[in-house]
């Protein structure tokens, strides 16, 4: 297996950071298969793709739960490495549905492995979660920071998982297994054509924030402005979708050249609060955002940034792209896709 010419299985990757990742790894000569159910995304995404990238990559429209089908995938061997997004990710929605988020989450990577045990597959870079940090004592959180008890089932789920894989690699070190933990992934492609698009009302802040500057929903809710933080309400750590791409290109570069079992914080190492991130988009857009306070979402915790310096030191990546970059890239997606 070398550096340049890798063939990838990409879970979950007509979705919104799955998308902006297969961009990167074409970039990079790689080959691409996708396998998603389509459940939060849409077909059109692998045309835009091609449009971006000038490849058509192939679809496989199956759910990861489906071992058989996983496995008759997986069997030929040709796959050299698997990169899983595949997977429900909204905070409100697991705290009220648990057990469709560990059904479809944990059980579905716990086939999906057992698919790539059987085929001979044994590298994985696994979509992970700031949220398996919970309620952070101090800020900002390091790898080594604790994850005994994130805030919700969807941060459960991720823990899970990654202590899954920390016991497939103890039992057999052939495993390749990156991990990598994002922060608030935010922004869309600079050419407008792939960006993040969820059914029905959004669940994050800045689709959320988008819908309601084109006018589909008529306020923005802030879900509490009552947290101990300089302005009451929450401070996460946004980061543009294309840093966060890259972030995983560096990590598979360290991998191929160095097997190993690693886990990485990917963010910009800043912390931003909603308010600021609405001041933001209203600087960046000339747009006045109507919004309304509402009660805390259960699940929410009030602070959480990242410690980045082991992504700079190990991998040599650092995000580049701004506030405003994410802002302005959200609208410019928001507006074009509603052509």
């Amino acid at each position: 297996m070398t550096r340049s010419s890798t063939r990838i299985l990409v879970t979950g990757g007509t979705g919104f950071i799955g998308s902006h990742t297969v961009i990167e790894l074409l970039a990079e000569g790689h080959t691409i298969e996708i396998l998603d159910n389509l459940s939060n995304s849409s077909p059109s995404v692998i045309d835009r793709i091609a449009e971006i990238s000038g490849v058509q990559v192939p679809l496989h429209v199956l759910d990861i739960r489906d071992r058989e089908r996983i496995g008759e995938l997986v069997s030929d061997g040709d796959f050299d490495a698997v990169f899983h997004f595949a997977g429900h990710k909204a905070v409100g929605e697991s705290v009220a549905s648990p057990l469709e988020y560990f059904s479809n989450n944990v059980g579905g990577t716990i086939s999906l492995l057992q698919a790539m045990h059987d085929g001979g597959v044994r590298t994985m870079v696994f979509s992970s979660s700031a949220t398996v940090y919970g309620n952070p004592l101090t800020v900002p959180v390091s790898e080594t920071t604790p994850t005994a008890s994130p805030a919700n089932p969807y941060g459960r789920t991720k823990l899970m998982i990654e202590e899954i894989l920390a016991d497939l690699f103890r039992s057999d070190p052939r495993w390749n297994i990156g991990i990598l933990r994002y922060f608030n992934p935010v922004g869309a492609h600079p050419s407008g054509l792939i960006g993040e698009a969820p059914t029905g009302t959004p669940n994050n802040l800045m689709p959320y924030l988008t819908q309601v500057a084109v006018g589909i929903l008529p306020c923005l809710q802030i879900f509490g402005d009552d947290y101990p933080t300089p302005d009451g309400t929450g401070i996460r750590d946004f980061i543009h979708v294309v840093d966060l791409a890259k972030g995983h290109t560096a990590a598979y570069r360290r991998m191929l050249d160095n097997p190993t079992f690693a886990i990485w914080n990917l963010g910009t190492g800043k912390g931003t609060s909603v308010l600021e991130l609405i001041s933001e988009f209203e600087t960046a857009t000339g747009l006045t955002i109507p919004r309304q306070v509402v009660g805390r979402r259960e699940g929410d915790v009030p602070q959480v940034w990242a410690d980045v310096s082991l992504a700079l030191r190990e991998l040599g990546w650092k995000a580049t792209l701004s506030t405003t970059d994410m802002c302005r890239d959200a609208w410019n997606w928001e507006r074009t896709r509603l052509r």
